[in-house]
């Protein structure tokens, strides 16, 4: 069988490194990140990336493993985080997965793998090259000859797509369709246990999403954003775009408003948030828990630790 961990899930701002660090104590646990942005080092503020204080002397893992000027994957996150809930394991610890990227949280408990490249690979600096010099629609009809699967679901102007797929099929001799169907017939990697945090109404959310920008900004997000251009880091660097750090940005760079660029903050957030709502909300097997308009801390811990109970933990 395949070992159990626990995962808790989430919008934003729903209280998830809480409820993690709560649940650890109590089941001699350690967290493993699963957010796409909290991987990055000198990102902190914006990230909500939890403190020292916020830890409570709890072992946290997949933070500040990269760096922001690099481009982080998924197939590095699973990679990665696969090692860490492994060795938690080995420890005789309780894994408890938290975080609000769904991609990440499904990938790593899926088992799926990834097939392998190299970025700065011969191939895949020919193949851009090439959609440099004749364009996507050229690749894309190259692609549709031995991966008709994936060439009609991409746009010849989505390169980085059209690339990924060929440089699979030249370097494998397997479309990357054919390998996403292997990987996902693999059996589930761990047994999740599943807790999703959320709100009983939206505008609660909204309010605890647009208090946690304002106080993201009275700590200094200005300041680490205006820190990281500063330091090099590409305006258009995959970290930059984070909600919070390509807002500012613009600002800083532009001689915007900061004060407008925060509330733009705020409604790419609470967009978010719905997105997130709408992929978590697909796990029928997880486990809701529905914070009002003032949090019920204690009843969400008992709840929480009944569950757990009752399924083995």
């Amino acid at each position: 069988m395949a070992p159990k961990i626990v995962v808790i899930t989430g919008p934003t701002a729903s209280g998830k490194t809480w409820l993690a660090v709560e649940l650890a104590k109590r089941y001699n646990g350690e967290v493993v990140s699963a957010d796409s942005m909290q991987v990055y080092r000198r990102m902190d503020i914006g990230t909500a990336k939890p403190t020292e204080e916020e830890k409570q002397g709890v072992p946290h893992h997949m933070l500040d493993v990269a760096d922001p000027e690099e481009d982080f994957s998924v197939a590095r996150y699973v990679d990665m985080a696969a090692g860490c809930v492994d060795g938690i394991l080995a420890r005789g610890r309780l894994p408890i997965l938290a975080g609000g990227t769904g991609l990440y949280v499904d990938s790593l408990l899926s088992g799926r793998a990834f097939a392998a490249f190299d970025k700065e690979s011969p191939l895949r600096g020919e193949l851009e090259e090439r959609y440099a010099r004749e364009g996507g629609q050229a690749l894309l009809d190259q692609l549709s000859q031995a991966d008709p699967e994936s060439a009609a679901r991409l746009h010849p102007n989505d390169g980085k797509r059209i690339i990924r797929a060929l440089e699979v099929w030249l370097a494998t001799g397997k479309t990357i369709s054919q390998h996403n169907r292997e990987s996902l017939a693999l059996p589930p990697r761990y047994g999740a246990l599943t807790l999703t945090l959320g709100f009983q109404r939206r505008e609660d959310m909204w309010e605890r999403i647009n208090r946690r920008v304002d106080r993201m900004m009275a700590a200094g997000l200005a300041e680490e954003v205006r820190s990281l251009l500063d330091s090099g880091v590409p305006r258009r660097s995959t970290a930059m775009q984070a909600i919070g750090y390509k807002e500012l940005a613009a600002a800083l760079l532009e001689g915007g408003d900061v004060q407008a660029a925060a509330e733009e903050v705020k409604l790419r957030s609470r967009q978010y948030a719905k997105r997130q709502r709408t992929w978590f909300r697909r796990n029928q097997g997880a486990k809701t828990l529905l914070w009002g308009a003032e949090p019920n801390f204690a009843d969400v811990l008992q709840r929480s630790t009944a569950y757990l109970e009752e399924n083995g933990i």
